[in-house]
């Protein structure tokens, strides 16, 4: 999607140099999903604590009996 911007000169010759990018639209493009990756990280940091995460993989995957013998590898 093509799209004007007017945006500070200085910003952009900024985040080319510190980014080490190489266009100025892969740099916008970089600096847009950043900042949803932030908002979308501190929407899950709201439900810290809040949900209870007891889940043990080896019984998830039906692999019991290797939690049973994983202390016993340590004196091997």
């Amino acid at each position: 999607m093509r799209t004007t911007l007017d945006l500070p000169e200085q910003i952009i010759a900024e985040g080319l140099k510190v980014t080490h990018l190489k266009s100025k639209t892969e740099l916008i493009t970089t600096a847009v999903r950043e900042l949803i990756r932030k908002h979308k990280l501190t929407a899950l940091k709201k439900f810290k604590g809040t949900i209870d995460l007891t889940i043990d993989l080896n019984t998830l995957r039906d692999r019991a009996w290797l939690a049973e013998i994983a202390p016993l590898k340590l004196f091997l």
